[in-house]
């Protein structure tokens, strides 16, 4: 179970997140929306401890995940998968290395290192990595270059490489954003698969109200870094959505498909993948 306790993020005088408290049991798909400001990133970045929260607490299974220092952190940051909008890949390696990149926390220290450098993932490790890309249809893309790839193949990959950290819980951050539809369909289908299959928990930051009442079990509306609501999705009616954000459903959609592409973030996969780039 995952738990914040008045969760704050203040930037200077801006408060990005402000007084959130939630209770998120294993194995529910949570979508989170907002439009761009609302404190959905900042939310997520917190709970993968990329970002520090300012006040408040993260607990998981009871544990204080806001105390975690050094390798404890570490182990956190593998147990709490992180996927980003802009995929994360390293674009000039093929995508079972990438994938095989999830692995890395598995191998602390001079040992991870030569894995690193050498890219001697041991065999059954290797076979993990065939077997999730194949579960998303991308087995036979295995050996191309990660360029080569359409943006929904890449999320997948993405999808794939944090399936190998082993994690209990996967943050989503605006996983479908740079996505046609049908390519954000098929995103979406994949992280309710691993969602449903291996009962981990996701926590999926989005800006279309249709996905994420298709998708989720639970949807948590945000404005100006508040919850304004959390709930079933047939919860969020019109009304609601025109209670919070002033405008009706086609109106929210349409506003987020103006707003501009946001920076990729920067995590523990990014910094693993870039090992490769040396």
């Amino acid at each position: 179970m995952l738990q914040l306790e008045n969760l704050s993020r203040r930037f200077g005088a801006t408060a990005a997140v402000q007084d959130v408290s939630l209770t998120i049991p294993a194995g529910q798909m949570v979508g989170v929306i907002g439009r761009s400001g609302a404190g959905k990133s900042t939310l997520l970045r917190m709970i993968n401890r990329l970002t520090e929260p300012s006040s408040g607490r993260i607990l998981h299974d009871g544990a204080d995940v806001t105390a975690l220092r050094g390798q404890a952190l570490r182990d956190w940051r593998t147990r709490c998968g992180m996927i980003f909008q802009q995929f994360n890949l390293v674009q000039r390696l093929d995508v079972l290395t990438n994938v095989l990149v999830g692995r890395l926390n598995h191998h602390p220290g001079l040992l991870g290192t030569l894995t690193t450098l050498f890219k001697h993932f041991p065999a059954e490790e290797r076979a993990m990595a065939l077997a999730a890309l194949d579960r998303f249809d991308l087995a036979d893309q295995a050996l191309q270059r990660a360029d080569t790839l359409s943006g929904g193949q890449q999320q997948r990959v993405a999808i794939a490489r944090v399936l190998m950290q082993e994690p209990r819980l996967i943050l989503a951050d605006e996983p479908v954003a740079s996505l046609d539809p049908r390519n954000s369909r098929t995103v979406m289908e994949a992280l309710r698969d691993v969602n449903r299959r291996d009962g981990i928990t996701v926590l999926c930051n989005l800006h279309h109200l249709e996905i994420a009442r298709d998708y989720c079990d639970r949807i948590i509306a945000m404005q100006a870094g508040r919850v304004m609501f959390d709930g079933p999705p047939a919860g969020l009616t019109a009304a609601k959505l025109r209670e919070i954000y002033g405008v009706s459903e086609a109106e929210f959609d349409e506003q987020s498909l103006m707003e501009p592409a946001r920076r990729p973030a920067h995590g523990p996969e990014t910094s693993q993948a870039a090992a490769f780039t040396a």
